[in-house]
């Protein structure tokens, strides 16, 4: 009687295929328990493989860039033309001037810096301080431009008149041929590139001795679009720009590099060719050899598409 009834007590459970889940009486509570604990663990396994995509997954990769603004708008077709190349690969452009980009890059804190200039010696060795070694690229060209208002009757410099206007020693155009008006001055701002390379290269004339400076009348402005708003509305002013930003209500004046030489107009033809003298590279910088999406980008910046959008946008493209 006493083994008929344990052997009730103690009455097996089974699934529908026969497989033993656990028995009656107080064994089963034990692998009650177990089998519990092991459906729990299964769910939450479950529910883990199953949680949305995160932020990241979902945007995917993104290139950081920051840095010359004369570029900006080179950059943002770039990027625009690779996420049709490269949908999962996201580049992010920022501007603010080629000495913020640089900055950003030193910090580590990018994955490209774009500027107008070279990067200088003291900012390779903070870069190079802080574990980062600096690698250049040039991807495209760029002309700057003297522009002045449509209606100043000024349509030819030398590079010594032009210099000579920055520093503030020749004050009215009557003094170039032009009307007796003041000279008002513009140029970008310290932090840009463009403002770094038109000092060096034209106010000092290329004398890497020189410490002649821009004049203090001179107004400095933080963009392109500034420098353009300025020279559409005030017939006095003088002002630089790339010439990718030079529009049709503005009047680009030719340059020589000596009294009786050539005047040459900026286009994409005489920056290829040498005859126009305030020519310069456009540069990427990156943290060492660019590695995966970073290299592929920066190999398709200099291949054929994105250089026909360099020639598009009113730069000059890299010769092949």
């Amino acid at each position: 009687m006493r083994r008929q009834l344990l052997s009730a007590i103690m009455r097996p459970v089974r699934d529908m295929n026969g497989s033993i889940l656990g028995v009656i009486g107080s064994p089963p509570v034990i692998l009650g328990r177990k089998l519990l604990l092991s459906l729990i663990i299964f769910s939450l396994m479950f529910l883990c493989s199953c949680r949305p995509a995160s932020e990241d997954e979902v945007r995917g990769t993104t290139i950081e860039t920051v840095g010359s603004d004369t570029m900006v708008n080179l950059s943002l077709a770039w990027a625009e033309a690779y996420a049709k190349v490269k949908p999962e690969v996201g580049v992010s452009i920022t501007g603010g001037g080629s000495g913020t980009g640089i900055a950003s890059l030193i910090n580590g804190t990018i994955d490209i810096a774009t500027a107008s200039r070279r990067i200088k010696r003291e900012e390779v060795a903070a870069a190079e301080a802080n574990g980062v070694t600096p690698m250049e690229h040039v991807v495209a060209r760029d002309a700057i431009a003297v522009v002045v208002h449509p209606d100043n009757p000024v349509d030819r410099l030398t590079i010594a008149q032009v210099s000579a206007i920055y520093q503030g020693l020749i004050t009215n155009w009557s003094e170039v041929g032009g009307e007796d008006r003041p000279i008002v001055l513009l140029s970008r701002e310290t932090n840009s590139g463009t403002h770094v390379y038109f000092l060096q290269e034209v106010i000092r004339q290329g004398d890497a001795g020189s410490r002649v400076l821009f004049s203090r009348d001179t107004l400095l402005l933080p963009s392109s679009e500034g420098i353009s708003a300025e020279v559409r509305q005030n017939p006095n002013v003088i002002g630089y720009d790339g010439l990718g930003y030079v529009t049709h209500d503005q009047k680009m004046v030719a340059i020589a590099v000596q009294p009786g030489g050539d005047y040459v107009l900026p286009s994409v033809a005489t920056a290829n060719d040498g005859s126009y003298p305030i020519a310069r590279d456009l540069y990427m910088y990156s943290a060492g050899e660019p590695m995966g999406v970073v290299a592929d980008f920066v190999d398709w910046v200099m291949g054929s598409q994105a250089q026909a959008i360099v020639e598009e946008l009113g730069f000059v493209p890299l010769q092949r």
